[in-house]
């Protein structure tokens, strides 16, 4: 059961412009919390979560926001061959704490999540994915974080959370329920060498801006292992963007980001998604319109999942077992979709009667690659992570 009382309607003129748009676009299908009323969540399964609080941000200099043109570009798009219900949830509006934000975000995140909802979030500051992150207390015990991001977010945790050091509050706060955390597209130049450090000593991953634009199907395992997804706007290059959003003229461009929101969509695992760092601005056209995009993309993404994980059917997979040095490295095969996974032989399921070893999502060149007798990294970070 959702807590309506945290959030606040969709404004009346946004409602009233549905009215004048195409009987096929988006704002026609979605069920919208409005001054009339809240809107019926069966059958639905995304929700559009607003939260309006960017106190926390290094650059906040008290300027108060909404998300009034990301809703309008969105609304107008049109939907792909979509199944799944949508609904716009409203805004968590500011609390007369930060702290008091974060509370309401987890309140909703989690009742979403138990309800099976996916909350897409579009935020201000990116240290909203500290209350993303604790809204799994009571529903996981172990959770991977993925970062869309120029930076690693590590930050001093000695001082107080901002929007780029949450994840020291998240590595360091009880109870402990992050496995993995990875950062996509991060630039060497916007973190220090401690931080660096930092990531190789807890086995974190991180994969460098110029790997993922040479090859974008890096990202799709690594989102495929994911549970909740960060997306910090900073990481798009500022060509794509309006000019208040600018921040760097390297970074994502606008068909890369839309295809790992994809990624992130089709992963059967992904069950939050958040868009952050959002500034509005007077020629906000381009920003409001790409963060549409992004939306548009990962539901697109969610509306073709294919249920390929289910291992317990040996009709559904092919097995191959690899020896490589002392290690009997095993990998499976999906034979719906030809995805790759490699078990994880040191780990067990804590919360499930299945005694099957937990997987960890790899590519086609993993596996060719241990044929080779290289261990895949990512089984390797794993392996010393316990």
């Amino acid at each position: 059961m959702i807590d309506f009382s945290f959030l606040s309607p969709v404004q009346d003129r946004l409602v009233d412009q549905i009215e004048l748009l195409h009987g096929q676009a988006i704002g026609k299908k979605l069920s919208v919390h409005s001054s009339k009323g809240t809107p019926e969540l069966e059958g639905v399964k995304i929700a559009i979560v607003g939260v309006l609080e960017s106190r926390n941000s290094v650059d906040h200099i008290g300027e108060e926001f909404q998300l009034n043109e990301i809703r309008k570009a969105f609304y107008k798009l049109f939907p792909g061959n979509w199944l799944h219900g949508m609904a716009d949830l409203g805004d968590i509006q500011k609390g007369a704490s930060v702290e008091d934000t974060y509370f309401a975000l987890i309140e909703v995140v989690s009742s979403l999540v138990k309800a099976n909802i996916i909350p897409l979030i579009i935020g201000g500051s990116q240290d909203l994915t500290y209350a993303n992150y604790r809204a799994y207390d009571k529903i996981s015990s172990m959770v991977n974080i993925v970062n869309i991001d120029k930076s690693f977010d590590l930050g001093d945790s000695s001082k107080p959370i901002n929007n780029g050091s949450y994840l020291g509050k998240i590595i360091l706060e009880q109870p402990y329920n992050l496995f993995n955390y990875t950062v996509i597209g991060f630039q060497t130049y916007f973190n220090s060498q401690e931080e660096i450090d930092l990531m190789e000593k807890l086995y974190f991953e991180s994969y460098r801006l110029g790997d993922i634009a040479h090859s974008i199907r890096l990202v799709e395992p690594v989102l495929r292992d994911a549970d909740i997804v960060t997306l910090d706007l900073n990481s798009v290059k500022s060509s794509e963007v309006s000019l208040k959003q600018k921040y760097s003229p390297n970074g994502f461009n606008g068909r890369e980001i839309c295809s790992i929101s994809r990624y992130a969509g089709i992963s059967n695992k992904v069950s939050s998604f958040g868009v952050y760092e959002y500034n509005p601005s007077q020629d906000d056209e381009a920003t409001a319109m790409l963060v549409a995009q992004i939306m548009w993309y990962f539901i697109e993404g969610v509306n073709c999942r294919v249920k390929d994980d289910d291992f317990s059917d040996q009709g559904n997979y092919l097995k191959f077992t690899v020896l490589v040095e002392d290690e009997e490295l095993v990998f499976f095969k999906s034979k719906k979709t030809g995805r790759w996974w490699i078990e994880i032989p040191f780990l067990e399921y804590s919360n499930t009667k299945s005694k099957q070893h937990p997987l960890l999502a790899c590519m086609h060149e993993d596996y060719e690659s241990a044929t080779k007798g290289i261990i895949p990294e990512r089984w390797y970070k794993a392996y010393k992570k316990n």
